[in-house]
């Protein structure tokens, strides 16, 4: 674990730096353009450390199937990619670079080597995708290693599985999926066929399978239920090679997609081992089942876990008046031993922006949300490349559409994301304000002890009741503390404010060692200080900001 919070900036490249002014829906990339990574400039990544970051996830950057062709790269058929740009999670070289964020397409692997070095000058850390449960189709590395044999180059395609096999096989049958293959030189062919990468195992996916993807065998034999782990199985060996390539070039995390879907064998085998040559690697894995939380934790070596389920879902559901804010209590409730194993956030590449009409239609709504969640304890915390000035994903791009996600498919221009590039002075004054109250939030983190480092205590079971101003619907109160040092937090997700009174029982008093009376306190988001009268016989009195909160420092 590292000795401070981690807060990540997750970005893609391809859309961060990208400043076309007339995008065309399904536009190809002489249309749309690129963004690269010589545009993610020292002055770029200093912005990103000022707003409080200690990591970027650079998204996309190891080479996908595409449908821009490039000299001396092999094509992809058009017909199993997904958008013109195609997905960063269907791979189509390990060891290789995204082309389409090269400015000199031939000098890509030192263009990411020194974009690696500049943001380590920022005084950042570099986070990239590890993708180890599926390939793209057609999946051929042009850039590995002398002497490492490609994954599928020794199997054998007569047989379903072989523990000794990169993937799964329908022998005799050919790959027929519910989307236009193309005909004649264009037509795609694969006999006999491979499974798909979610778990399909016939030759026949939708459109809303992962038909682009192929699974990687991992020694699991799913026909029987059997596992293979001894001797090593070749995909283990392979992806471990993978791992210490992209460590040695300065990596410093991974974010690992899909995590659960790949066996925890295999996880606390490599990790482990890349852990004892690069001990500061932190390894974050996306993962949807609390059930096994604890196994890629303690088995599987994982850092950190996607808070998704739980947290997210909660306070998704609490900032859009679906649920109580005590509903907040079981999300550290259900993870407690493990809390400090969370990655917390409210965006991502997967979900849908905070301000589109899908989520809250206004980023400032969840601000108690983001409070709650950077606040919680001494998980690290995330946050989507726009998010901090309210991108609200709603542009129709081609293959995504109007949905409220921001595309990761098609070549395309952000508008906040130009906005962010231009500087401060091409921002609103509301998105100015947006931006500020991320800044402060995330900055927070790192500069108070207790909120990066100190014991959590929740306050909602001692105001489970409404009482004066207090409506646990509506306001969820907790305490930080670290040394001599503590931290108030209330969150209002109501669009009305008011003064509350917080009950703070006998029990937080002999804990927290908290000193009963009058003490100095001061807002750490506003500045301001008061005077703060704290007793377990009487509620102490906060005004609190619609949709917003406090976070008092004593």
């Amino acid at each position: 674990m590292t000795s401070h919070k981690p807060i990540i900036y997750q970005l893609l490249p391809r859309l961060f730096s990208n400043t076309c002014d007339h995008c065309v829906s399904g536009g190809t990339i002489k249309q749309n353009s690129a963004g690269k990574m010589n545009h993610i400039t020292a002055a770029v990544l200093k912005k990103l450390r000022n707003l409080g970051a200690t990591h970027v996830w650079y998204t996309g950057v190891i080479r996908h199937a595409t449908k821009t062709h490039y000299r001396g790269i092999p094509d992809c058929n058009p017909h199993i990619v997904k958008g013109q740009a195609g997905s960063p999670y269907a791979i189509t070289d390990y060891y290789d670079i995204d082309p389409d964020i090269a400015i000199n397409v031939k000098q890509r692997i030192k263009e990411f080597d020194n974009l690696v070095q500049r943001t380590h000058d920022a005084g950042l850390k570099v986070i990239i995708d590890f993708v180890p449960n599926h390939v793209a189709r057609q999946y051929h590395s042009i850039a590995k290693p002398q002497g490492v044999a490609d994954l599928g180059e020794n199997d054998d395609k007569n047989v379903a599985f072989a523990p000794s096999n990169n993937f799964y096989y329908l022998p005799d049958q050919q790959f027929a999926p519910s989307i236009n293959l193309g005909q004649g030189d264009d037509f795609y062919y694969e006999k006999p066929a491979m499974a798909t990468g979610n778990d399909c195992f016939h030759p026949y996916p939708s459109v809303n399978d992962w038909y682009e993807t192929v699974k990687l065998n991992y020694g699991i034999d799913h026909a029987n239920g059997e596992k293979h782990f001894y001797p090593i199985p070749s995909t283990w060996k392979k992806m471990l090679d993978i791992l210490l390539y992209w460590s040695a070039r300065g990596v410093d995390g991974f974010r690992c997609d899909m995590a659960h879907m790949v066996p925890v064998e295999f996880w606390g085998w490599a990790i482990s081992q890349v852990k004892e040559k690069y001990p500061g690697i932190i390894f974050i894995a996306e993962l949807y089942d609390t059930a096994i939380y604890r196994d890629y934790i303690f088995n599987g070596g994982f850092d950190y876990l996607y808070d998704k389920v739980s947290l997210y879902d909660t306070l998704r559901a609490v900032t859009c008046g679906h649920a109580s804010a005590s509903a907040i209590t079981h999300c550290w409730q259900e993870v407690e031993g493990i809390g400090d194993h969370m990655l917390n956030f409210l965006e991502n590449h997967d979900e849908q922006r905070i301000a589109s009409p899908f989520f809250a239609g206004d980023a400032r709504r969840a601000l108690p949300a983001l409070v709650v969640s950077a606040c919680f304890g001494t998980s690290p915390f995330m946050v989507y490349a726009g998010q901090e000035i309210g991108e609200r994903g709603m542009d129709r791009e081609g293959f995504s559409g109007e949905d409220g996600r921001t595309t990761i498919f098609d070549y395309w221009c952000v508008g906040a994301l130009k906005k962010l590039l231009k500087g401060r002075q091409a921002l609103t004054k509301e998105e100015k304000a947006l931006a500020d109250y991320y800044a402060r939030v995330l900055q927070l983190q790192n500069e108070c002890g207790a909120l990066r480092e100190g014991i959590f205590y929740d306050l909602q079971y001692a105001n489970a009741e409404a009482h004066d101003g207090f409506r646990p619907w509506h306001h969820y109160a907790f305490l930080r503390q670290q040394g001599n040092e503590a931290v108030l937090v209330c969150a209002n997700f109501s669009d009305e404010a008011g003064e509350v009174g917080i009950c703070i029982p006998q029990h937080a008093f002999d804990f927290l060692k908290l000193r009963e009376g009058r003490h100095r306190a001061t807002d750490l988001l506003t500045g301001e200080c008061f005077a703060l009268e704290l007793s377990p016989d009487s509620p102490c009195r906060l005004s609190l900001p619609a949709h917003g909160a406090v976070v008092v420092r004593l």
